[in-house]
């Protein structure tokens, strides 16, 4: 008896060391750099239960994939291109490679379902030659008809229609996929639950959002094509979101960054893609950068523009999001410019449509609460993703303010510097807040801090 355990023990410290062989291998070789918790989290996960932790490190360890060619949206015409040497978030989006700075029309922001609709519709029409879409979700409901009927309408037209739908978002698609795919559309699932490992890890999912018509008009923003979003279902009042729509440079610029994607999930190139034109000579209404974070660029590209925006803050930050598990480098900036004598405020939802991420909030948000940071909560679902910034610089898009859409999701947002643009943003959330409730704290205890920390350490990190 005594022998045969030595032996196992010696065999569980070979796997072990294998196990963390692999990791650090992995992590250093590969360059998959994670927060401090996510690493301690998988040394203990693989030391401890090696049998477990190194499958599941296999299956879903890599949170960064090597890239062949440009960085996504980086090919747009010089004439296209506009630098503001003096702005330090410009120079640092330089320098992590994002697609350049660029012109675009006026910007429409949509903070009703109904206008957002109307403008997708809209997009969808306008199309001729090509049209591009990115969601997370479509759903089988009247928006998912909608599309569905517009989609054939193009298809008759002559229109090349290409649908990109992440592969696990999409799982409650699978039938308006069918009707898009009879209508003559192409379809394709972004790394779906099975797939070929090259085409990337289950894990990262794509949670861009966008409809672009002929390279030139471009619809985008937070909202998935689903009912829940645009009308509301069961009773219900549609999800308090934000989108935008416009054109110019920055249509293409997004459309782009739409082709990059569907050459990875298919390994095909895009024929009905148009060429980037230079619009130089264009007056546009402002101008805007592409914002694209995800597996497919070597830095954390939102979360390294969001630490330096909180740091340069002088006045304001504001920041809508439906789920908030920052990781501790965003979380302290945020709070030291709460302590610095910047008004930050956060808006959020009573109650989210994860429960997980209500839990986990609660922690983070005692820290914000204990810097002066004002928090409100909405009473029915916000979905809108937004960050201002001194009342001069907006980000929209995609993102969450968690740790999966910072360092895991393939996720779009748009820097805008429009004024116009801005004071709208900056007027919906102070309408949107004033409809609020200032969050008031659970009742703590022991066991709320180890369950906090155990969520925050696992849930939101691996």
């Amino acid at each position: 008896m005594q022998a045969w355990l030595m032996q196992w023990i010696s065999w569980h410290t070979v796997a072990v060391v294998i196990g963390l062989l692999l990791y650090v291998l992995a992590t250093q070789g590969l360059q998959q750099r994670r927060p401090p918790t996510a690493a301690v989290a998988w040394v203990l996960l693989i030391a401890l239960l090696p049998y477990l932790g190194v499958p599941l490190f296999l299956m879903f360890g890599t949170r960064k994939l090597r890239r062949t060619g440009p960085a996504p949206g980086t090919n747009v015409p010089l004439g296209s291109q506009v630098s503001n040497g003096a702005d330090p978030l410009d120079a640092l989006a330089r320098a992590l490679n994002l697609p350049p700075a660029v012109g675009h029309g006026a910007v429409a922001l949509h903070t009703s379902g109904a206008a957002a609709l109307g403008a997708l519709l809209e997009v969808l029409d306008q199309a001729r030659h090509s049209l591009h879409i990115c969601t997370y979700v479509i759903g089988d409901d009247t928006i998912g008809a909608a599309l569905v009927d517009r989609v054939r309408a193009r298809v008759a037209a002559g229109v090349a229609v290409h649908i990109l739908l992440d592969g696990v978002g999409g799982m409650r698609s699978w039938r308006v996929v069918h009707r898009l795919r009879a209508c003559g559309a192409q379809v394709a699932w972004f790394v779906p639950p099975v797939h070929r490992p090259l085409r990337g890890r289950t894990n990262l999912r794509n949670h861009r959002k966008l409809v672009v018509a002929d390279g030139a008009r471009v619809w985008s923003g937070g909202r998935n094509l689903a009912v829940e979003y645009f009308e509301g279902s069961h009773g219900c009042a549609p999800w308090t979101d934000l989108s935008f729509d416009t054109d110019g440079a920055l249509a293409a610029a997004l459309d782009a960054i739409f082709v990059s994607d569907w050459i990875f999930a298919t390994g095909r190139s895009l024929a009905d893609a148009p060429a980037p034109t230079a619009d130089a000579a264009r007056p546009h209404a402002g101008i805007a950068r592409p914002v694209p974070s995800g597996p497919d660029y070597t830095d954390d590209t939102l979360h390294a523009l969001l630490l330096l925006a909180c740091y340069r803050a002088r006045a304001s930050i504001e920041i809508a999001t439906p789920y908030f598990v920052p990781d501790e480098s965003l979380l302290d900036a945020l709070c030291l410019a709460a302590r610095r004598g910047v008004q930050v405020r956060l808006l959020l939802p009573a109650r989210s449509n994860h429960r997980l991420a209500d839990l986990a909030r609660r922690r983070p948000l005692l820290q914000m609460t204990a810097a002066g940071v004002q928090i409100r909560v909405h009473p029915s679902m916000l979905h809108a993703k937004m960050v201002v910034i001194d009342d001069a610089w907006l980000l929209l898009g995609s993102a969450n303010i968690d740790s999966r859409s910072l360092f895991l999701n393939y996720e779009l947002m748009v820097a805008l510097g429009d004024r116009k643009t801005i004071a709208s943003a900056v007027a919906w959330f102070n309408a949107t807040a004033a409809s609020a409730q200032p969050w008031i704290a659970p009742a703590g205890g022991i066991m709320h801090d180890l369950g906090d920390g155990l969520l925050l350490w696992l849930a939101f990190q691996l």
